[in-house]
Formats: structure tokens, C-alpha cells, sequence
């Protein structure tokens, strides 16, 4: 097929195709565009500086944060175990690995309390031994953005340990490296940006996480009420700091899609 032809073909553009593509492109902007249009623009430096917002900005960031470290302390590993492990039933555990995200964050929250709570399986060992009691916490928003999140970065990070080139792993073996050294100086470097770019993910879900975080850690001003819950909680009383919040989550999101467009939205050419 000619160049010419080639174009020729690219460039017909069914209207059948057309309207409903335009449709659903209006569908998913058109809430964005309101929220930017309908934000207190002149009075957002300050309501961002206020109390309630200021708080549940920090303790967002916060925990998004301490909840990656997690998801990067324990992911990495279980992304490499996937990957390169032998393990008997490795498609059933990767399906089970990956249910957080399709599972109803709630259902997530409340997995969580059953397990973690003071009465749970876990948890009434943690809080009868230690004391240690992490449901309506700030420890508990962050396990429960952990749980939430660390999917992404599993899924990321055993993608790039996939795609990457098992003989440099074999050269160094040969060369007397053991398990940890190769793991650390050549398979970790070959797939960094796999794991930046699974971090990021994972920090920006993490910080958007609503329903598992209410529901195993609650909704204590100051302790527990990160963005999203403020969100919610100001639509009732003052719905100009709800839009203030909400465009900070929108743009945190944008922010993360530009950074890794490259890998996630264009794909190969």
C-alpha cells in the first residue's frame, strides 16, 4: 500500500465513530472543566493556608508518603519474587495480588478491621502483646493507602523486571556475584524506572484513597481526615473548600499522567 493510499485510509473518519468519540471526550472533561471553572480562584492561596485544609493537605502528603516507602519496601521484593521466583501456584498468587484493584475500596477497609482490628486475627495479638492498636489511627491510614496501592507498584515493577534482559543477571553470576549483590547492582538499575514510575503510581492512589481509609481508620479531624474525606465532609458546610481540595487531587493526578506519559498513555509507536 502507497503512502498516499495509507493516508488516504488513516484519514477517513466514520461519523458514526466521530459523535459518540466526542461524546464520551465531553463526558470526562466536561467535570473537570466545571470543577476549574467554578473554583474559587481569588481566595484559593488562603483557604489553602486555613486550618481544616492545611491539615488534611499535610496528613495527606504524609501518609501517601509513609505508605509508599511500604509499598516500595515490600513490593519490589514480591514483584521480583513473581517475575523470577519458581514458585508452585505463581498465576494464582498474581491474580490474588492484584485483586485490590478491582476489590470496592470499603470492602478493602473492611477486610482490614477484620483482620487488624483489636478483635481480628492479627490484631488482637498486636494489641494484647504490644499495646499496638492501628484502626481510627493515623498507622492505620497509612496501612490502609498501603493495601490500596501497592498493586500498582507490584504490577509495574515485575512488568520492567519482565521486559528486562535476564543475561546481564547471568553474566554477573558467572562472575561469582551472589543473589543479593546481582539483585542489587545490575536488576535493580535495569528496572528503575519501572520502580519510579510504579512509586509514583502508587503515591498518587495512595493519596486519593477514600474508602478503605474511612472505613478501617475513620474520620478524626487533625488525625485521620486526609483530603479526600475532607472532601466530603466539606461539601456539607463549605462546598468553595471542597472545590479547593478537589482541585488539588485533580491536579496531583494530571501532574502524574504528564510525567509518565511516556510509558503509560502513548505506549510503543
Amino acid at each position: 500500500m502507497t503512502r498516499a493510499r495509507r493516508r488516504a485510509v488513516s484519514g477517513r473518519r466514520p461519523l458514526i465513530l466521530v459523535l459518540p468519540a466526542v461524546c464520551a471526550l465531553a463526558f470526562l472533561l466536561a467535570p473537570m472543566l466545571g470543577l476549574a471553572l467554578r473554583a474559587p480562584w481569588r481566595t484559593l492561596p488562603d483557604r489553602l493556608l486555613t486550618t481544616e485544609v492545611g491539615a488534611a493537605l499535610r496528613l495527606s502528603l504524609l501518609c501517601a508518603s509513609l505508605a509508599t516507602v511500604i509499598c516500595l519496601l515490600l513490593g519490589v521484593p514480591l514483584a521480583w519474587l513473581l517475575a523470577r521466583g519458581e514458585i508452585p501456584g505463581r498465576g494464582l498468587l498474581r491474580a490474588m495480588v492484584t485483586v485490590p484493584l478491582v476489590l470496592p475500596p470499603v470492602v478493602g477497609g473492611v477486610a482490614l478491621l477484620l483482620v487488624l482490628g483489636r478483635r481480628g486475627l492479627v490484631g488482637r495479638y498486636l494489641y494484647d502483646w504490644f499495646g499496638v492498636a492501628l484502626p481510627f489511627t493515623t498507622a492505620g491510614v497509612v496501612v490502609a493507602e498501603a493495601f490500596v496501592a501497592m498493586p500498582f507498584l507490584v504490577i509495574s515493577v515485575e512488568g520492567a523486571l519482565r521486559a528486562a534482559d535476564p543475561r546481564f543477571e547471568e553474566a554477573a553470576a558467572t562472575l561469582g556475584a551472589s543473589r543479593w549483590l546481582t539483585f542489587r547492582w545490575v536488576t535493580l538499575p535495569s528496572v528503575l524506572p519501572g520502580v519510579v514510575a510504579g512509586g509514583v503510581l502508587c503515591w498518587a492512589r495512595a493519596l486519593g484513597e477514600f474508602g478503605a481509609t474511612i472505613t478501617f481508620a475513620g474520620n478524626f479531624p487533625g488525625k485521620t481526615t486526609t483530603m479526600p474525606l475532607a472532601v466530603y465532609l466539606a461539601l456539607e458546610h463549605e462546598p468553595d473548600d471542597a472545590i479547593v481540595l478537589s482541585l488539588v487531587l485533580l491536579a496531583v493526578s494530571v501532574a502524574v499522567l504528564v510525567a509518565l506519559r511516556e510509558r503509560w498513555i502513548r505506549g510503543p509507536v
